[in-house]
């Protein structure tokens, strides 16, 4: 178990003989017979889900596993934006939580995760946009949530760069919530393992899960590709491959997976202080602390599990690029990734037990999973010691589809590619 702390004296201490003293962040564990959690998958939501689990509710004999390397699944590949300015009650208070959980984040667990609330500002373009946006601001205030509606003036003083006069999408105004902002994804994921390692829980990285052993209507572990590993209790929480590891156990889930693609272009001077969304579509941007601008936008029209896309959806995204801010038009693309969503019928996600006893269930995260890490994590640890829902997560049982108690946050249906 690590017992030493990152501080001001630590790195002096380090810099004194040469950074010989650092110890690795965490442990290469090597798998027990059984634990009491088992958590698969060793993203963002399972080492949160852990770290909570040992920290909040006095949980032991943890291990998280993971079949690849920790940082290396969706955790790392997305644009780092976090936000609670959400208008359903069944979603508010969850990203609320996790708002104020990220704002106490870098304390908490020791790490620096380079936390900046630059602000999220939500451009709207007509008139029923603007009423949309009130309607979403009144309901985020209404849960004690800031929220600031801009006229267009008060946008072209806070970015005077976009295209504001253009003849088809002229910017009317925006939704600014200052608190949200952005995190260092590879940070999130490395200082939660850290802090959970730090707390005994065994982080087992190169373990893939091959099966799911159910005896009597109960899930006792799981095989892996390095051996049989007994658990108390399962926890799935991983990502866009959901589908295909609760099918192990027998499972339908009312999820699809898509790839979702995010960008990063060359280092340029500071250009954009805060993240702008383009309301006429769908194009989001920040710019980060090495210089580069983060964009994305749609997921990939197909159902796929692999990590890349393709160049339709690269052209869609630049063209909404061009049209929200043409000056970027002459900065070079450097490099573009894919990360794999798994996209629930309504596009809210799902922590519940499931149908097999001693198995739990998170997933069906949509656009939502990196903004929702912590919280994320602190209710599935919250379901896994008391086996019942965290009061803000009541909302995203399994169940909800076959009881009509939807939650739409987009409007568009229960049709997952279009969330």
């Amino acid at each position: 178990m690590q017992t030493d702390r990152y501080s001001l004296f630590a790195l002096l201490r380090e810099a004194m003989r040469g950074n010989t003293g650092w110890k690795p962040a965490w442990r290469k564990a090597a798998p027990a017979p059984a634990y009491d959690y088992v958590i698969v998958g060793g993203g963002g939501h399972g080492l949160a889900t852990a770290y909570y689990l040992a920290r909040r509710y006095g949980g032991q004999r943890i291990a998280v596993v993971e079949k690849g390397w920790i940082g290396g699944g969706n955790v790392g590949r997305n644009t780092t934006i976090v936000r609670s300015n959400y208008l359903l009650p069944g979603n508010e208070p969850f990203y609320e939580c996790a708002m104020k959980l990220w704002e106490g984040l870098e304390q908490d667990i020791n790490y620096n995760a380079m936390v900046s609330q630059r602000g999220v500002l939500n451009l709207f373009h007509n008139d029923a946009q603007r009423g949309a946006y009130i309607r979403r601001g009144n309901a985020m205030r209404l849960h004690g949530v800031d929220a600031e509606l801009l006229d267009a003036q008060a946008v072209r003083e806070k970015v005077p760069f976009l295209n504001f006069d253009d003849a088809r999408f002229p910017i009317r105004g925006g939704l600014l919530q200052r608190r949200g902002g952005t995190v260092r994804h590879d940070a999130v994921a490395w200082g939660y393992a850290r802090a959970a390692d730090r707390l005994g829980v065994d982080i087992i990285e190169n373990c893939e899960v091959t099966g799911i052993r159910i005896e009597g209507g109960r899930a006792m572990g799981v095989e892996t590709t390095r051996g049989f590993i007994g658990a108390g209790k399962l926890g799935l929480a991983c990502a866009g491959n959901s589908s295909r590891v609760a099918a192990m156990a027998g499972l339908r889930l009312p999820i699809e997976s898509h790839v979702l693609q995010a960008f990063v272009s060359e280092g340029i001077k500071p250009f954009i202080d805060c993240v702008v969304t383009f309301g006429a579509g769908h194009f989001y941007i920040s710019q980060s602390d090495k210089g580069g601008l983060v964009f994305g936008g749609d997921i990939d029209g197909y159902n796929s599990y692999a990590q890349r896309g393709n160049l339709p959806v690269i052209e869609d995204v630049c063209e909404g690029g061009m049209a929200l801010m043409p000056r970027i038009g002459r900065v070079r693309l450097l490099r573009h990734w894919g990360g794999i969503m798994d996209m629930s019928m309504d596009g809210s996600p799902i922590i519940d037990h499931t149908p097999v006893q001693g198995l739990y269930l998170n997933a069906g995260w949509c656009y939502g999973g990196f903004k929702a890490t912590p919280a994320s994590g602190l209710c599935f640890a919250h379901l896994l010691a008391r086996d019942e829902p965290h009061p803000v997560a009541t909302a995203y049982r399994l169940d909800r589809f076959a009881r009509g108690a939807v939650i739409d946050e987009k409007g568009m249906g229960a049709q997952p590619n279009l969330h």
